[in-house]
Formats: C-alpha cells, sequence, structure tokens
C-alpha cells in the first residue's frame, strides 16, 4: 500500500499528465476506493477517483465538466474516505456502548468543508497534485462551494469549532441542530442599506450531506391535554392539533487524522402529510399544499424575525421541533443498548448551548413520564443528571423569555411540567430562604408580570447539573451579577470553561504560508497541540523570522485587496494598517465606536491636509438581525462614510473605508490571515468571550480592545503591553453608572467627539438627505448611550494613536505580532472541550486504532 510519503514522490505522474486529459484508467475502482479509505492514496490513485466520480457519478467528463462539477467529483471522492470512517467510528462507538455527549445548538456555522476534510485527513497536498495534474487548481475548486448556511456569529462558529474538536481528540459526540434552508440571509446593500436576500447554499444538493429516512421523527404541537385513567392510575395525554415530521440530514465531520468521524444531525422540517389528494381533485391545486408550505417554513429561515407575534411562534415551534427531534433520537439511541432508565444519565449528556434548545428538558420529562410512564421524581433526577448549560451573555435580551400565553397555546403539555418543576424548585427556595417572596419572583422560572412569561435561562439553571461561562470575567459575572442567587442556593453548579478556536481551521486552511512557517520552526504537530506555538516566542526579536512572518503577511493583505476591489470596487494598498471589526451587528459590540473615531481621523485629514497619518484601512464584515433598526443604521452609516472617505481626493489616500457584503466563515478565512489590528472594543463586562479576537492573534494582529470577555485571559497569555488596551474596566463600568452617567459631559468637553457626532445631523454624507443619520447621534445623547461609547472615546482614539505610532517601527511590531501568535496555545477549542470532558461530561476517548 502507497503512503502519503511515497504519493508525494511520484509527482511525476501528475506532472506527464496532459491538462484536461483523463487520468489512465486504474485497474479496478473497488482497489481505488479501498485505497483512499485507507488515507494512503497516491496522486494517481486519487486522480482516478475524482475521474471515476465525474463519469459514473456526475455523468460528465473532464473535457467538458465545469469547475462546479468538479468540486462535485472531488467532494464524492473524498467521501470514499470519510464515510468509510464513519462506519468504523460508529460501529466502535456501539460494540463499546460508550457515553456521548449530545451537543444542541441552534448554530452550527460550518462553512466550507473541501478544504477543512482535505486538512483533516491529511490528503490535501495529494489531492491538489491530482487536480493540478488534471489541468485543475484545488483552491479554484474549493471556492465553489458554498458556505453552509447554518449560523450567524460566534456561537455558531464555535459550536462548529467544538465538533471539529470533539472528533479530533476521538470522543463520542453527535451534534443536533435544524437543516435550514435558507440560514440567516444573503446580505447586499442598496445605496447603502442592507438588503436581505434569501441564502441559497444547498439549491442544487450538498455533497456532504445524507439523508437519514430511517431515523424520521414526529413532532406532535398545539392541542389540549386529557387526564386518562388506567390500571397505572391516571396520566396525562397531549392531543395535538398538528404534526411535523422531522427528516435528519449527516454531516460526517471529520477529526484531524480522521481517528474518529462524528456526525452532525441537522433536522428538516416537513409536513406529515405532504400533499392533499382530495383537495386538488377538487380544484384547489394551491390549497392542496398548503399544510407541506406551512410546515416547511420551520426550518426555512435561521431565527424568524419575532418583531410579531406570528414571527414570535414560528420561533417557538423552531425551537421545539429541533429539540424534540433530537430528544427523540438520542433516546432511540440509547434503547438500542439500555432498557434500564438509570443508566441514561450514565450514557448521555445532552449540552444545550445556548437558551435556544431548553425546551429539550420538558420535552425530556414528557417523554419519562407521560410515555414511558416513571414517577415524577425518578424522571426529574434523570434530567438533572443529563442536561448541562452554557450561558453566553449578561444581556438581559438574549436571556430568553416566552409568554406563557403562547407556551400554553403551542406547547400545553410543557407548560404543565414547567409549573409542576417550578412548584417543586420554589418549595427549596422557601427551605433555603422562608418566607423570602423576593427571592422567590427572582428565581421562578415564571416572571409575574402583566404579560406573564417562562425564564428559559432559569429554567435551565434549575435543571442542569452544570452551568458554564465562557471567559473567567463572564463566568465570574455570571455568578455575581446575572445569577447570584442561584450560586448561593447551588454553590458549586456555576463554573468557568473558557473558549477556544480550531487551529486546523484558523490557521492551518486559512493561513497556510504562516502554518508552513511553524511547522518549520516547531514542528507539524503544533495543529493538535497549539502549546508548541510558544516555540517560537524567544526567537520574535530575530529578525529573518520577522522578515518571513511579515512577508506572509504583505501576502495575504494583497490576497484580501484583490477580494476587496472584487466585492466593492474600492483599491486599498497593503502597505496600509488593515483594520478590521468582524463580528455581528449589535450596539454592545460598539461598530458606532469605531465608526466615530474614522469621522474624527477624516475630519483631521480635512482640517489639516499634512495631518501625518500611516495609511489606514478599515474594514467592517457583520449582517443585522432583519428587526434590528439601530444596527441597520449604522451598517448604512458605514456605507455613506465610505463612500464619501473613499472619493475624497483630499484625504491622499490616507484612510479608506471598506464594508464587505455577506460576512461569512469563506470570507473571514481571508480577513484574520491579513489583518494587521483585531478590534475587540465591547463595552466592558458585555462580551462573554469571543472568539474572532482569538483567530486574529493567532494569524499574527495586535488587539485593539477593553478588558471584556477573553481579552482579559489573553493579555494574561500575550501580555498586556502587547495588546493595546483602552477604556473603562468592567469596575470602572459599574461605578460609572451607579454614580448615574450623563454622555452630554463627555459631548461637550470634548470638541473634537461633538463635532464628528453635530456631523451626523447634515447631509454631508447623504447629500440631500439631512439627518438621516441622525438616529446615531440621538442614540449616544438624547438615549443615554447605553454602551457608553462616549466615555471610552477619549481612551480609545489614543490607543489608536499608540497603534499609528508602533507601526511605524516595522521591527517593533513585528516582534509583538510574533508574540501575539505564538502565545495563543491556551485558546484552542481542543484544550475547552478537554475541559468540557473532565469537568462537566465525564467522558472517556475511544478513537479508531
Amino acid at each position: 500500500m502507497a503512503t502519503i510519503k511515497e504519493a508525494k514522490a511520484k509527482k511525476t505522474v501528475a506532472k506527464k499528465a496532459p491538462k484536461k486529459a483523463t487520468a489512465k484508467k486504474a485497474t479496478a475502482s473497488k482497489a481505488v476506493a479501498q485505497d483512499v479509505a485507507n488515507i494512503s492514496c497516491t496522486t494517481e490513485q486519487m486522480q482516478q477517483s475524482i475521474i471515476d466520480r465525474l463519469h459514473k457519478g456526475l455523468g460528465t467528463d473532464s473535457q467538458k465538466a465545469n469547475n462546479k462539477a468538479w468540486w462535485n467529483a472531488t467532494c464524492y471522492a473524498v467521501n470514499e474516505v470519510v464515510f468509510d470512517k464513519l462506519t468504523q467510528t460508529q460501529q466502535n462507538h456501539s460494540g463499546k456502548d460508550t457515553r456521548s455527549v449530545n451537543y444542541l445548538s441552534l448554530e452550527f456555522l460550518m462553512g466550507r468543508l473541501l478544504s477543512n476534510n482535505l486538512h483533516n485527513l491529511e490528503l490535501f497536498k495529494v489531492t491538489e497534485e491530482a487536480l493540478k495534474g488534471l489541468g485543475k487548481d484545488l483552491y479554484e475548486i474549493c471556492d465553489e462551494e458554498p458556505d453552509m448556511a447554518l449560523g450567524n456569529g460566534g456561537l455558531g462558529r464555535l459550536a462548529a469549532c467544538f465538533i471539529d474538536s470533539l472528533a479530533t481528540l476521538g470522543y463520542p459526540a453527535i451534534g443536533y441542530g435544524i437543516h435550514y434552508e435558507h440560514g440567516l440571509f444573503a446580505q447586499s446593500f442598496q445605496d447603502g442599506r442592507q438588503i436581505e436576500r434569501p441564502d441559497t447554499w444547498r439549491e442544487y444538493g450538498n455533497p456532504w450531506e445524507i439523508c437519514r429516512p430511517e431515523s424520521v421523527q414526529h413532532v406532535p404541537l398545539y392541542g389540549y391535554v386529557e387526564t386518562v385513567f388506567d390500571e397505572q392510575g391516571s396520566h396525562k395525554v397531549w392531543h395535538a392539533g398538528q404534526k411535523l415530521k422531522g427528516v435528519p440530514w449527516d454531516v460526517p465531520i471529520v477529526g484531524y487524522g480522521a481517528k474518529t468521524v462524528n456526525i452532525l444531525r441537522l433536522w428538516e422540517s416537513r409536513a406529515d402529510e405532504a400533499f392533499d389528494w382530495d383537495v386538488f381533485n377538487a380544484g384547489g391545486y394551491v390549497d392542496a399544499q398548503a399544510e407541506k408550505s406551512q410546515a416547511e417554513t420551520v426550518s426555512k429561515v435561521l431565527y424568524p424575525n419575532d418583531e410579531t407575534l406570528e414571527g414570535k411562534e414560528l420561533r417557538l415551534v423552531q425551537q421545539y421541533f429541533f429539540c424534540a427531534c433530537s430528544v427523540k433520537d438520542i433516546l432511540r439511541r440509547f434503547k438500542r443498548h439500555n432498557s434500564d432508565w438509570t443508566k441514561l444519565g450514565e450514557k448521555v449528556a445532552i449540552q444545550l448551548n445556548d437558551t435556544h434548545p431548553t425546551i429539550a428538558i420538558p420535552e425530556l420529562m414528557r417523554i419519562l413520564v407521560d410515555e414511558e410512564r416513571l414517577d415524577w421524581d425518578f424522571a426529574w433526577s434523570i434530567c438533572q443528571n443529563v442536561f448541562a448549560y452554557t450561558n453566553h451573555t449578561l444581556l438581559p435580551e438574549a436571556l430568553e423569555k416566552w409568554s406563557v400565553a403562547l407556551f400554553e397555546k403551542v406547547l400545553p403539555r410543557h407548560l404543565e411540567i414547567i409549573y409542576e418543576i417550578n412548584r417543586q424548585f420554589l418549595d427549596l427556595v422557601e427551605q433555603k430562604w422562608p418566607g423570602d417572596n423576593a427571592k422567590k419572583a427572582t428565581l421562578s422560572i415564571i416572571e409575574e408580570s402583566d404579560d406573564r412569561k417562562v425564564r428559559m435561562a432559569n429554567l435551565c439553571v434549575v435543571t442542569a447539573f452544570k452551568v458554564n461561562g465562557v471567559a473567567a470575567v463572564h463566568s465570574e459575572l455570571v455568578k455575581t451579577d446575572l445569577f447570584p442567587e442561584f450560586h448561593e442556593l447551588f454553590p458549586t453548579k456555576l463554573v468557568n470553561v473558557t473558549n477556544g478556536v480550531t487551529p486546523r481551521r484558523w490557521l492551518k486552511a486559512c493561513n497556510p504560508k504562516l502554518a508552513a512557517l511553524y511547522d518549520e520552526e516547531v514542528g507539524a504537530d503544533w495543529v493538535v497541540n497549539l502549546e508548541k506555538l510558544r516555540g517560537v516566542l524567544p526567537k520574535a526579536k530575530d529578525v529573518a523570522l520577522q522578515k518571513r512572518f511579515m512577508d506572509i503577511k504583505k501576502d495575504n493583505k494583497l490576497e484580501l485587496a484583490k477580494i476587496i476591489k472584487k466585492l466593492t470596487g474600492v483599491e486599498v494598498s497593503a502597505d496600509a494598517i488593515f483594520d478590521i471589526q468582524i463580528k455581528r451587528l449589535h450596539e454592545y459590540k460598539r461598530q458606532q465606536l469605531n465608526m466615530i473615531h474614522i469621522l474624527a481621523l477624516y475630519k483631521r485629514l480635512l482640517d489639516n491636509p499634512d495631518y501625518d497619518m500611516v495609511p489606514r484601512v478599515f474594514i467592517f464584515g457583520a449582517k443585522a438581525a432583519p428587526g434590528y433598526h439601530m444596527a441597520k443604521q449604522i451598517i448604512f452609516a458605514l456605507n455613506k462614510i465610505a463612500d464619501k472617505v473613499n472619493n475624497d481626493p483630499r484625504v491622499k489616500g490616507k484612510l479608506k473605508v471598506v464594508f464587505l457584503p455577506n460576512y461569512r466563515v469563506s470570507l473571514a478565512e481571508k480577513l484574520f490571515p491579513a489583518a494587521d489590528v483585531s478590534e475587540q472594543i465591547s463595552t466592558a463586562g458585555l462580551e462573554a468571550s469571543g472568539t474572532g479576537n482569538m483567530k486574529f492573534a493567532l494569524n499574527g494582529a495586535l488587539t485593539v480592545g477593553t478588558m471584556d470577555g477573553a481579552n482579559i485571559e489573553m493579555a494574561e497569555e500575550i501580555g498586556a503591553e502587547h495588546m493595546f488596551i483602552f477604556g473603562l474596566s468592567v469596575a470602572e463600568v459599574k461605578a460609572l453608572q451607579e454614580k448615574g452617567y450623563n454622555p452630554f459631559d463627555y459631548y461637550y468637553n470634548n470638541p473634537e467627539l461633538k463635532s464628528v457626532l453635530d456631523w451626523l445631523d447634515s447631509d454631508f454624507f447623504t447629500p440631500g438627505q439631512p439627518g438621516a443619520l441622525s438616529d446615531i447621534k440621538r442614540t449616544l445623547l438624547e438615549g443615554g448611550d447605553q454602551y457608553l461609547c462616549l466615555a471610552d472615546y477619549a481612551s480609545y482614539s489614543a490607543a489608536h494613536l499608540k497603534i499609528d505610532e508602533m507601526y511605524r517601527n516595522q521591527s517593533i511590531w513585528a516582534e509583538k505580532a510574533i508574540l501575539n501568535s505564538g502565545a495563543m496555545g491556551k485558546f484552542n477549542s481542543d484544550r475547552s472541550i478537554e475541559d468540557y470532558a473532565s469537568t462537566i461530561w465525564k467522558l472517556t476517548k475511544h478513537p479508531l486504532s
């Protein structure tokens, strides 16, 4: 059997193959598949496998196939490896009846899989040479792949990193999510405003997924609850008013080295009866498919706009559909080997990624009590041993609450179960704090207000055996500010697991030149042991290393400059500082603070044509939720400012502003390697962790940021002197708010700040539309500046002056960039998963031998 090294030695085979020519026929396709499945194929064998897929799978040939066909053929060739390893993994886990973690998340921001899978299978070079010999470029082929539209922001990208690490480390795991038809939306701009269009990511199918009709689940909704008496006593029966069918699609998750291939199971919503023949034959051609259309809306988009009652109802149905399918599937798998319910907590852990999957708790109770007829207390003890919960935010609006009336309409039995959980829990509160009704009101799962609500976060904390925050400062704030009474009641329940990112995608795959440099400097196994990057820290002052590092950065900036030109028409210089802020558009992330500083720089250049500054390109990428007015206004303002600045000859090219449309994983893979400056500027105490900050630093960007989220731990690892820290601390934010914050004090006391805010009232950036940007100013002043942008502005501006000064000395900048990248070992999702496995899930590794 040929090895990968032997395959590399046979490059001459590829070189001899003429462009556009079909590779020499192998003696047996079966033998080719076997070689590939053992991850030891030669270049020639990979060529043959791809050609076979073109001919036998797609019905075309190399003479007429376009890049999309080549992409499909390459994916299917790679799947010969992937599905073989998946089968081996499942047989391994099934044979050992392993304990597994079931990761429930409404988002899995997977990005493209061809490059990632090839790197994890260690077949990237073989495939690159195979396609080169066939006259094709692997990088161009990879660009044909649409991003899987299964998420939006950090929550989904974190989930993707975690399932990658679970597979890499050999832990039995399955991810559960929704098979969105359109994801969030595809973003474009029209006259600077965000336009939302469907993201048709799988219009022509997806080679990585496989439908599993044998595991279809049926999901009840609406209806009423009846108490039924029989020989076992009384029990509840939920008579559903509607039923949905959950169809599972499995996406294999390849661990590095393919020692484990787990799955991501995504649920597609369909009607129980998709077509009504009687209605159709009676002339109701459209009405005959009404049930089908209604059912399919459940898995149509990520986060339906919940500004309306109908939107809220759809979102609740969506969450229950996903949770019900997942819980039923988990129990189906459990029952294959077990009939003793006492073992459920031993064999199954369910991790709730934020509050979106909370309904899984009453759903499991419903099945155990109503269908399996277990005693309530026994069923409740099982739930408390199965569920764990990750809290991702301190923002009240992000801690989901559902109207009791809506819950009663959609999920009447689940509301009864929640009431009983709450009744028993409040008895526990009474024991701890006798007669303290204020404590009960705070801790109750039901918020007693005019519009009574179910507090999903409270339900999670009451139930889960562990609750974790995602960075040290965040986890402490969860204990002291968010859930202090819960922490007093359950002193060992709240723990911390600091987030991390996978170095396979976020360095090895997206920044191959830097990855190759690290292979030389510290050894190639840094990809599974990121702490090894510390080996470059003593060399950070080495002039030769600095030059190589900065040359790679320059190449990445040149590549990004081409993308910017293609997507926006704006020409930027790779000699400028690339200052990048890419994340979900939200006021607490403070893109508006960045914008104010850009206006200040612009004004300085207009007031003084000789103003001395290093040329700067400010780059943004973000989507605003469809119903979030202010977020959309910030996008509009940034685009209008960009139009003015980029076309103003007076700035002499010293300042450019770019807002890249449709920010997504594949675009992020070009942005992180090219960044000089990483903007991590949230109000201290509000960003739970952040993972973009880690990806930027890993790729050699310097952080300008507040002491918030994981920035604090990054500063401990890197050294705060190698970052640009500014602004109020968490304690100072609290003190200012307690004292009474008045944004007008900063507005009137800082002439530059006042002048640029007043600029927003004019039509300078929006000709003929005076005041089109005034909403932003009003929010910062009359609105009270909730996120303290004006309080932090002077410190932020000063930090940027330090950036300008330091960048002029490229040796010092290179040293700090190397120190940032080399010190990121802690912020590896492998380390995060090891923490979860030991502290929370109690998992054992079962890799393939």
